[in-house]
């Protein structure tokens, strides 16, 4: 009897075994028919809490994003390559009719080998498929263009970051343009033709590449919000006869400058008159807008910029021209009335100090008219706090001489004057025959559209 009850404990110990030999022999094998099954995708999904819609089907996604992708046989995947990028997955959000996971931030976009560019490879242990989807960098953004007010004709520079590939540039008044537009590979700008019938309201441009769409700050041919062009825009107001007063006579209408030429007459801040300016002097030149029963900022701007509109989002622009070098001495005295004696880094004001780059002289030249553009938040009565547009229209419309007009200066500089940070350097003037012209002076709005990837 003993022996028959050994026997029986035996048998079922064998067959317990056995059981679980085949048990693991049959999942081997349903892993194995699962790998060797074809991995197909139906759709793809952009993961994103923050959104209306936090599970969009998309058709592109953007490196940093997360996206969930449906379909069938990802069961047993083994790999996912995104432009040929190894990308990291977590088997726990792996079934067989999903899979969700980030594109990493190292994944390469138009670096990659053109055959992987803009595909999402899986892979496991006895197949592969390769789904085309479009990978995209970080949205792009435009931060500067050389020249906002540019003859028809002539090439302008936009500046920004993920400008790869652009395909087309629309300009206010919907002139679109797709040819001779020229990318940067590393996406850092573009150069592109102005084209005629931009609208003279003016407004961003918006364009449109590898990384998809951006828009520049709605100052692009912003030509209502003129202030003085010495060509009819604006009235140039002049009295006296002090040596330091442009005159109508001084102004000069040759043609300069190269790519972006001048258009019509312009200011020399050194008038053929004055030989040169003598180190450790303020108020060298001036030339101002006529002032009082002329000047209207209120009636002329405030239907395009609000009143109300936050001081950060509304600029002075200039086109300048500076064809040799500017360096060591002399800057532009940039005054919203006619109450300045020179030499105040105070007030309603702003120094214009191109040649001090990170602390230090730098020579700087044009090889022909460029853009500059001051947020008035930067002008130094309204640095340290937050103010609107209203208070600078009221600051003019309390001032006794409501002219608009730029010093050339050339005394000492303070660096911790031009910076706003504490600082021991100081640039002592020297004398200088320097030229510097400007025109087209202009005050616009910075307001920038949001581009969305998917607007609803």
């Amino acid at each position: 009897m003993k022996q028959y009850i050994l026997n029986k404990r035996y048998w079922a110990a064998l067959a317990f075994i056995g059981m679980m030999f085949f048990g693991l022999l049959f999942t081997s094998c349903d892993n194995n028919d699962s790998a060797s099954s074809s991995i197909v995708v139906k759709k793809v999904f952009l993961e994103d809490v923050n959104s209306a819609v936090p599970d969009r089907e998309v058709n592109f996604v953007r490196l940093g994003q997360t996206i969930r992708i449906e379909g069938s046989g990802f069961s047993g995947l083994k790999k996912v390559y995104i432009n040929g990028y190894s990308t990291y997955f977590n088997v726990v959000f792996v079934s067989d009719n999903s899979i969700i996971l980030t594109v990493s931030g190292d994944t390469p976009t138009i670096e990659a080998e053109p055959a992987d560019r803009n595909t999402i490879r899986f892979v496991n242990d006895n197949t592969e498929t390769v789904f085309p989807f479009q990978i995209r960098a970080s949205s792009p953004t435009i931060s500067s263009i050389s020249n906002t007010m540019p003859n028809p004709g002539e090439k302008i520079t936009v500046s920004g970051a993920g400008l790869t590939e652009i395909n087309k540039v629309v300009f206010p008044g919907n002139v679109t343009v797709t040819t001779g537009i020229v990318s940067d590979p590393d996406g850092e700008f573009f150069t592109v033709t102005m084209p005629g019938g931009v609208s003279d309201t003016g407004g961003s441009i918006f364009v449109e590449g590898s990384n998809g769409g951006a828009y520049s700050p709605a100052y692009f041919n912003f030509k209502k919000g003129l202030l003085l062009n010495f060509d009819g825009s604006g009235s140039h107001g002049y009295w006296g006869t002090s040596t330091s007063m442009i005159q109508p006579e001084d102004l000069e209408s040759g043609t300069i400058g190269t790519d972006n030429i001048s258009q019509g007459k312009y200011v020399p801040h050194r008038p053929a008159r004055i030989a040169s300016f003598d180190a450790a002097k303020n108020r060298c030149t001036e030339v101002w807008t006529a002032g009082n029963g002329v000047d209207n900022w209120r009636a002329q701007l405030t239907p395009y910029i609000p009143a109300n509109t936050a001081l950060d989002q509304v600029a002075f622009q200039f086109d300048v021209y500076v064809p040799d070098t500017w360096k060591d001495s002399g800057f532009l005295k940039i005054c919203t009335i006619n109450n300045f004696n020179g030499g105040e880094w105070t007030g309603g004001c702003y120094n214009y100090v191109p040649w001090i780059v990170d602390g230090k002289s730098v020579a700087f030249q044009t090889t022909g008219w460029t853009t500059v553009t001051i947020p008035l938040n930067k002008f130094y009565a309204w640095s340290k706090e937050a103010f609107t547009f209203e208070t600078v229209l009221a600051y003019r419309e309390a001032a006794t001489y409501q002219n608009f007009g730029i010093f050339f200066e050339n005394s000492d500089v303070k660096l911790k004057d031009v910076t706003g940070n504490d600082s021991t350097v100081e640039f002592p003037s020297k004398a200088t025959s320097v030229k510097v012209y400007t025109d087209n002076w202009r005050i616009v709005s910075l307001n920038t559209p949001t581009y969305n990837d998917f607007p609803n």
